[in-house]
Order: structure tokens, then C-alpha cells, then sequence
């Protein structure tokens, strides 16, 4: 079965065809990151004209590369929910339109289940139930994924999200936007140790989260010591900024593969390529015996092989949407 499959929820176009879930033939992708580099930050207004601009191109560039042609799509998957609510209509109405011209079905998928599907390309012999921590710019949760289709949150951010606070610290430093990989780099060599952050436990809620304290404590520290002239250690605070955002994650991930005692750990979003968060992860799975499935770095921000993957099991499930299918901004992952 070949799905095209339409990621538009942020600032990357994607269209790819997957087939049979597992196989992805083709994943064209255009970032915008460049262009809302110099606002610090995803303009949506300039996201969706973006979009439109780009996206039948990169559909044709998709089944070029899959080496298939238009009659050889059996459904069409997209992305409706969550994300910015004028991407994602561009997206969701593309969708329609294929799937009405080429009469076939087409299949809403839910962002972060497309994350966490990526992990099914990446490990062919992962199956649910196991136990996800996602992690991007705009969602933190963790997920018990009983089945393909079947998921519940165990724990999530009461705030901001993990690829947020990177993203706001970076641009405080000015060290770049999209913020996660500058980070990264950043904190290598740093010493994690010589700014301590605060550690935040949500009362009755051991697996929820929150990092607007942490944030606003980052983003102070730096104001504090540009105001006072005095020199700063960015590679240190770098270090020491992941440290308490994977001090946040990982013992948290941790307790809740314990609750469910499947044995095994997976990681999904955008954050889920930070060195430091992926080391947290496997000392503490080696200490476990939990089994441990990371995506590659290709597979951790949005793509459309992802709901490609995703879509196939929703479309084993029966999900359909019909030409009246609309976008959401917000969505529980356990609705789908």
C-alpha cells in the first residue's frame, strides 16, 4: 500500500510515500528556519504563505523520487492536528484535494503520533506497547503507546515545552534559531556543574513537568550578567541548562517505563536529537535493562515519512476523513 503523506504543522513542508507503513520511498522536505532565523522565531503568517508556495512542488519531487506515479497512490495522510492553525490548513486542504482528484481515501494523522511513529522506520522490530517520551518545540509529554492507534499520556509539560526554553534561551544568547542544535554544540566541553537551575515537582503529579521556571531562571542569569558587564561561561550554562532539562525528562521517563513495565523506552520530537538527553537515556537504561530505541537525528524533527508510518496504522484502524476534514491547533493524542 503506498500512502502520500503531508507534514505542515510548523515551518517544514514534507511530502513522502511510505509504503506498507514501514517503507519510506521518498521524503522531500523544504525547512523555512532560515527565513524566521531573523525573528528569533516561527512567524506563522509567513509559515503558511510558505507552504503554499511549496507544497504541490515537493509533491511532485515526492513521487519522482519514489519512482511511482499518481495512480499507483491507494491514500493520502496528513497532518491535522496539533500545530499552527493556518499551516496545517494548508496541508489538510492539499490533502483533500489530492485525495479527491485521485479518489482515494484520506487519513488525518495526529503530529506527535507521526513523531512517534518514526521510531517503527528507524527499528523494524519495534511494536507497540512500549513506553514514549516526546519531546519537541511545542509538546512534552510522555505517552504509554498500548497499541498503534492506542496511546495515553502518563505525564506532560504544565507549561512550556523542552524545544521551547531551548529555542527562547538560544535567542537570548544569540547564538541562532532553530535553538536546539546550537545548544547542543554549545554545551560540549561545558562544565554542567557551575549554574544550578531549579528542579520543579508538580504536587499529586510525579510524571508532570514544567519549564517556564527554568526558562525565565536561564534567561535571567544571562541578562543579569550582560547588565553587570560581567563575563559569561556559555558553554558551561549551555551544559548546565540541558542537564536540568534532562534532570527534568529522564528520571521521569524512567518512572514511568517502570509503572508499565513493558521494557522498553522510545523517544520521539525534534529535542529527542540532544546529545545530552540521549546519554541521560541509555546510562539509565543500561542500568534498567530497559531497551532503548532512538531515533536518528533525519527522523527526529518533522518529516512526512513519519505520518506516512503513522497513517498506515490509523488506516488499518478504519480512521477516515472526509472532504469536510478542518485543522486543529490543539488535540489530545489519545482522540487521535
Amino acid at each position: 500500500m503506498n500512502i502520500l503523506a503531508i507534514e505542515s504543522s510548523c515551518d517544514e513542508t514534507a511530502v513522502a510515500v511510505v509504503r506498507d507503513g514501514r517503507t519510506v520511498l521518498s521524503d522531500a522536505i523544504a525547512s523555512q528556519a532560515d527565513m524566521h532565523a531573523i525573528y528569533g522565531g516561527v512567524v506563522p503568517e509567513i509559515a503558511s504563505r510558505k507552504h503554499i508556495e511549496a507544497i504541490a512542488g515537493l509533491a511532485d519531487q515526492a513521487l519522482g523520487q519514489a519512482g511511482i506515479t499518481r495512480s499507483d497512490i491507494d491514500a493520502v495522510a496528513v497532518t491535522y492536528a496539533p500545530g499552527l492553525i493556518g499551516a496545517l490548513l494548508v496541508g489538510v486542504n492539499f490533502a483533500k484535494s489530492v485525495a479527491f482528484g485521485l479518489n482515494v481515501p484520506i487519513v488525518p494523522v495526529h503530529h506527535v503520533r507521526g513523531h512517534i511513529a518514526a521510531n517503527y522506520i528507524a527499528h523494524p522490530d519495534l511494536e507497540p506497547p512500549f513506553v514514549c517520551l516526546c519531546v519537541s518545540g511545542g509538546n512534552t509529554m510522555i505517552v504509554d503507546v498500548k497499541g498503534y492507534t492506542d496511546m495515553e499520556i502518563l505525564g506532560a509539560t504544565r507549561d512550556d515545552a523542552a524545544g521551547e526554553c531551548f529555542d527562547k534561551v538560544a535567542r537570548v544568547l544569540g547564538i541562532g534559531y532553530p535553538g536546539g542544535a546550537p545548544m547542543d554544540r554549545l554545551a560540549q566541553g561545558g562544565d554542567d556543574k557551575k549554574y544550578p537551575f531549579p528542579s520543579v515537582h508538580v504536587h499529586d503529579a510525579p510524571m508532570d513537568m514544567s519549564f517556564s521556571g527554568l526558562k525565565t531562571a536561564a534567561i535571567n542569569l544571562i541578562h543579569n550578567a550582560q547588565q553587570k558587564g560581567e563575563a559569561l561561561d556559555q558553554p558551561a550554562l549551555a551544559a548546565s541548562f540541558a542537564g536540568a532539562v534532562s534532570e527534568m525528562l529522564v528520571p521521569r521517563t524512567m518512572e514511568a517505563a517502570k509503572h508499565c513495565g513493558y521494557g522498553k523506552i522510545a523517544v520521539a520530537g525534534g529535542v529527542a536529537a540532544n546529545s545530552r538527553i540521549r546519554a541521560d537515556l541509555e546510562a539509565a537504561c543500561r542500568k534498567t535493562g530497559d531497551k532503548l530505541f532512538l531515533p536518528p537525528l533525519s527522523l527526529c524533527g518533522d518529516n512526512g515519512a513519519m505520518i506516512g508510518c503513522q497513517g498506515y496504522y490509523e488506516y488499518l484502524a478504519g480512521k477516515r476523513g472526509g472532504m469536510d476534514l478542518n485543522a486543529y491547533a490543539t488535540r489530545d493524542i489519545k482522540k487521535g
